[in-house]
Formats: structure tokens, sequence, C-alpha cells
């Protein structure tokens, strides 16, 4: 009786004015129904959907957003290194003598030794770097300088990668390309980046280097940092063919390059401890302005005359910012001095 879908009026009801004599009961919730003339788990379903379209909606703005035209424009990349290498012809012969005598009687004297030739000045914030970031960037640079300009096996030609390793990612091509195909045309000279001798040609005639310089930092634009490196380093060298038996004693002489070289840092690279090379301006002598410089320097040995003279002299241990020039004379106050022989 329950389950009936119609239902009599009472005798009491039949006496009102009711023209049928039955009515109709409402739907009681069957089995699976929700009582309310819904399927109960329709809301669930209802759910599933809406938690469908919300996933498909957050997919397609991924999709636009990577295919979108207009996303932020990548980090600028490295620029190329601009090069300048001056051979400085000595005016006379050039001096000889044991590398001591001839460190004494020079500008070098009081150079100090390696390394510590690299002093660095007090690390200052600036307005978007804190102190350590601009103690990390003339660590860098100072690093980059004697991996360059000291390091054995670079001097000798045999490795570059202590160099290497010190460049932005961005440089690596032009660094390569440099010491495969070196060239004298302001980008792919090699003794722009490092300064190595042609072993066949000349030798160390004692591992220590004279170094004397400056290194500045500062911030030009927002998020960069630059520094700039101007050291006169000092080799004594001896020929090659003397390398196996003790040095005369006029056998070595001095050799001196000054380099300037301009440092850019943004953050990337101090965090990963490597530097974007923007320029660097080398002068080095006694060289014969013939030479060819763009591959390994070629200093002319103890007692010889350079084949050909430059136009002005020029003192690579002045300060102050260097002349452009193709070829220099190497001032006499540059070289050792005559022995007293008195």
């Amino acid at each position: 009786m329950r389950a009936a879908r119609l239902q009599e009026f009472s005798a009491r009801e039949r006496m009102n004015d009711h023209e049928r004599a039955v009515r109709s009961r409402p739907d009681r919730a069957a089995p699976g129904d929700d009582g309310r003339g819904g399927r109960r788990g329709t809301g669930a379903k209802q759910a599933l959907a809406l938690a469908l379209v919300v996933a498909l909606a957050f997919a397609m703005a991924i999709y636009l957003g990577v295919r979108h035209p207009y996303q932020p424009s990548p980090a600028p990349r490295a620029g190329p290194l601009r090069t300048s290498v001056v051979p400085l012809a000595p005016e006379g012969t050039v001096p000889g003598g044991v590398p001591a005598e001839l460190f004494e009687r020079s500008p070098a004297a009081q150079f100090r030794t390696g390394a510590e030739g690299v002093t660095l000045p007090a690390a200052r914030r600036t307005a978007h770097f804190s102190e350590g970031q601009v103690l990390s960037a003339l660590t860098v640079a100072k690093d980059y300088l004697v991996a360059s300009s000291l390091a054995p096996d670079v001097l000798r030609g045999s490795t570059v990668r202590p160099v290497r390793m010190l460049l932005d990612p961005d440089q690596l091509t032009q660094f390569d390309r440099s010491f495969v195909a070196p060239a004298a045309d302001g980008r792919h000279a090699a003794t722009g980046w490092l300064v190595r001798f042609d072993p066949a040609e000349v030798t160390l005639a004692v591992p220590q280097v004279r170094v004397q310089g400056v290194l500045r930092v500062e911030e030009r634009e927002s998020g960069r940092l630059e520094v700039t490196s101007d050291h006169t380093f000092v080799y004594a060298l001896r020929p090659a063919g003397d390398s196996a038996g003790p040095p005369r004693a006029d056998g070595a002489s001095l050799f001196s390059v000054r380099r300037e070289l301009h440092f850019r840092f943004d953050r990337d690279d101090l965090r990963m401890h490597r530097a974007e090379l923007l320029f660097s301006y080398v002068q080095a002598g006694p060289q014969a302005c013939s030479a060819d410089a763009a591959d390994r320097l070629r200093p002319v040995p103890a007692g010889e005359r350079a084949a050909d003279r430059g136009p002005d002299g020029t003192d690579p241990y002045a300060t102050g910012r260097a002349a452009v020039a193709l070829c220099g004379t190497l001032a006499p106050s540059a070289m050792p001095s005559p022995r007293d022989n008195g």
C-alpha cells in the first residue's frame, strides 16, 4: 500500500467540492534516489566534470603561455672581445745579463713577484651589489690575470684550459677560434686573451715574474659590475737553445707586457665564478714591429736589434690611458740601465 501511486480521499474530504475521488501520491525515494527526484552520485559526477574542466583550462593556459609571442626577452648575451696587441720595438741592442741584475737595474726592481703583485682594492658595496659580490668580481678578475699571465703551462703555450674555464660561455666560440686560427683582426688574437711564447724560441730564465698594477671596480649599469685591470708583467727570458745548460751571464733579457683588461659581470657570472672579457689592450716588447704577435709574443733576444722600428717611444711602465697604435718604440727608460762597471 505504501507503494501505491493513487490515494482515495476520505469521507470528510469527499464532502468538499472534489471532482475526483482519488489523488496522486508524491514519489517516494527509490533505492539509488536522493529523495529529491534525483539520483545519488549525480553530485559526484558534476564535481568530477568540473575538475576536468579546470584541469583542461589550466593546461591550455600553460600551453598558450609557452606559445605566446610576447614572452620576456632572454638575458643579453656576452658580446665579442675586442683586442689590440701592440709590439714595442727596441731602439738599440737588447740588454742582456743575469736575471737578478737585470731586474735590479730596471723599473721592475720594486715590483712584487707573481700573484702577490695582483693586489685587490677594498671591496665596497654598490647600488645593486653587496660587498661580497664586489669582492667576488675582483677575485675572478685576479684569477684570470694569474691564469693568463703567470701560469707556466700557459706561458709555454701547452694549455689554455685554466683561462678558458674563467670565461662566460658565450665567448668560448671566439676564444677557441683565436687559437685555431689566430689573426690580428681585433677579434681573434690569441695574445689578446693570454700571454704565451714560442717554446722553440725562448724559455723563462727564472720562474718568478715581476708584477705591478691596479684593479678598479664600478657598477656602470643596473645588474652589471665592471672591473678594469692595468698591470705590467716583466719576464726574464733566454733563448730556448740555452735551456739545456747553465745560462750565460749575458744570456737573459727582460720582456715587458702591459695588459689593460676590461671585465663585466652579471649575477650568473659571479655565481659561476666566471667573467665576460670586453676589451684587451696589450703592449709588449722588445719585439720587432713586423713580428706576428697574434699567435705568440716574439721577444728580441739579448744582444740583438729589431729589424725595424716603430713610430714613437712608448713606456709600458707609465700609468694612465694607453694610446692605441699598430707598433711603438720601447722607451730606453723601460729597459734595464747599463751595468755600472765602476
